[in-house]
């Protein structure tokens, strides 16, 4: 799947995208009210690299690269490498996005993206989290996981180590509340008026095992 404009709700909608890409979609869903939803496009929010944009960790998760064109011609970056600093990203003078490129998923695939407001809607992320895994034929073991936090560092948070560890696991409550608090341990938030650090690094592991055993569920259910 390419692309980075269009309305969000024509992603949502797009049958290829529903199938292929659940994490994505979550996301999408909760970006903005109605009104913004139609003028918005996955692209204009990761470009504005918010450390709370919902879209980045979904992305993220799907392990997405960013194709950019400027006067020297096409480069592509992963996405976890496109936002360098809060609300900067790492477009230079001259250059625009041109597209999100999302690789075709595997079999087994599954992904989930949730957050916690502290509205029912139209908020911003007090943290965010989103996970995506491949299993093995048996549907028992992680071949292969991604976890991203949005919210607690200056930039979307691509927990890598968190998936790596999961790689070769079997699924069990033990080895996904270890991935939790790897994420949990890499996440650098700060204290604010929606949350402090504290409450901050507690929501990172609840949120990441509930992401990933959603993210699991979804690949059985493949």
């Amino acid at each position: 799947m390419a692309g980075s404009r269009g309305p969000l709700p024509a992603i949502c909608q797009n049958p290829v995208v529903l199938e292929n890409y659940p994490g994505l979609v979550d996301a999408i869903h909760l970006i903005g009210g109605v009104q913004i939803q139609y003028r918005a496009s996955v692209g204009g929010n990761l470009c504005n690299a918010s450390p709370a944009a919902d879209s980045i960790p979904a992305l993220i998760v799907h392990n997405a690269g960013c194709i950019i064109v400027g006067s020297n011609g096409t480069r592509e970056i992963a996405v976890e490498q496109f936002c360098i600093a809060p609300r900067k990203n790492a477009l230079q003078s001259g250059e625009f996005l041109l597209a999100i490129k999302v690789p075709a998923v595997k079999e087994n695939f599954g992904a989930h993206y949730l957050r916690f407001i502290p509205r029912n809607e139209m908020d911003i992320a007090v943290v965010g989290a989103g996970a995506s895994v491949t299993l093995d034929g048996a549907k028992q073991r992680i071949l292969s996981a991604r976890i991203a936090l949005a919210a607690v560092a200056p930039t979307p948070l691509f927990v890598e180590e968190a998936g790596m560890f999961l790689a070769g696991k079997e699924i069990n409550e033990e080895n996904i509340r270890e991935a939790a608090g790897l994420a949990q341990a890499a996440a650098r938030p700060i204290s604010d008026l929606r949350g402090t650090v504290e409450y901050r690094k507690h929501l990172c592991a609840v949120l990441t095992r509930r992401a990933l055993e959603k993210a699991i569920e979804r690949a059985r259910a493949s």
